[in-house]
């Protein structure tokens, strides 16, 4: 039963735990590595990516998978490929020696034909102009698709309501239709990651052009302010202290004797005011 769970939990969505994670204990992981390093002969830095042939059933687990025969495998529900490292870029090359055997793998993240998927591709099925697939018109399809989505529908509608039984051929042919448009749409995607790129550069670009431009601008009043004050004449400044400070001190001096005159006034008023009153 669980054998046959186990396509489902790795084709689903969101799967389940996996269960050997229980085989992950200290004593086997220990056990492991002894094995690796025995296996590659004093290698201390490769041990990790040795494959141990003849490996017990109980640590099975702790090794991981080999790569993919046919280059397929399956991630959340997505299929994916890979190719071997013989195919990456030439200018990949001499650093291929320095990559493990077991890591000399490259995502080939490219968009299968419905051909290779088992679907019919009902754009190429029916397209009678004889030109090539590769320059038909992916918005006109797209019209025609949700057109035939449409009229499908209609039909499993009066096969519902007279038959039941036989929706399952037009159920099927809405699946397949739905599924040309989401090829169809996913056709689009290189061409709006680059559009994406461009429109996330120009936006940088921009801001970097706005940043500059204001950056220009406090420079230009930073220099004016620079300019203005260069042009000064610091003798007048120099005799204008010297006038503050002669009027300060006038200012100073006339306060100090007008405070002696008014001491003096006090006294005096004081005097008589003590010869007044001897007198009486």
């Amino acid at each position: 039963m669980a054998e046959q769970q186990e396509p489902h939990s790795l084709a689903s969505t969101f799967p389940n735990p996996p269960d050997f994670w229980k085989a992950f204990t200290p004593d086997k992981i220990a056990k492991v590595g002894e094995l690796r390093r025995a296996h590659a002969a004093g290698d201390e830095e490769g041990a990790d990516h040795v494959r141990i042939p003849d490996l017990p059933e109980d640590l099975m687990a702790l090794q991981p998978p080999p790569e993919p025969a046919d280059g397929r495998w399956r991630v959340f529900g997505d299929q994916y490929m890979v190719c071997v490292a013989s195919c990456v870029r030439p200018s990949w090359h001499r650093l291929r020696s320095l990559i493990p055997a077991s890591m000399r793998l490259q995502l080939d993240d490219k968009l299968p034909t419905l051909e290779e998927q088992g679907i019919e591709n009902l754009p190429a099925t029916g397209s009678s102009n004889g030109k090539d697939a590769k320059h038909y018109d992916r918005a006109f399809e797209l019209k025609r698709l949700a057109k035939s989505l449409l009229l499908n529908f209609l039909e499993l509608a009066g096969i519902m309501s007279r038959n039941p039984a036989d929706a399952e051929a037009k159920i099927k042919d809405l699946r397949t239709i739905f599924i040309n448009i989401h090829h169809i749409l996913n056709e689009y995607r290189p061409h709006q990651a680059r559009e994406s790129a461009i429109e996330m550069m120009q936006d940088h670009l921009d801001r970097t052009r706005t940043e500059t431009a204001a950056i220009r601008t406090q420079v230009d009043k930073a220099r004016k302010v620079l300019e203005g004050l260069g042009s000064l004449d610091l003798s007048s400044f120099k005799m204008e202290e010297e006038n503050i400070a002669v009027r300060t001190a006038t200012a100073a001096a006339r306060t100090r004797e007008e405070e002696r005159e008014a001491a003096a006034m006090e006294r005096e008023a004081a005097a008589w005011a003590t010869a007044d009153a001897l007198i009486t």
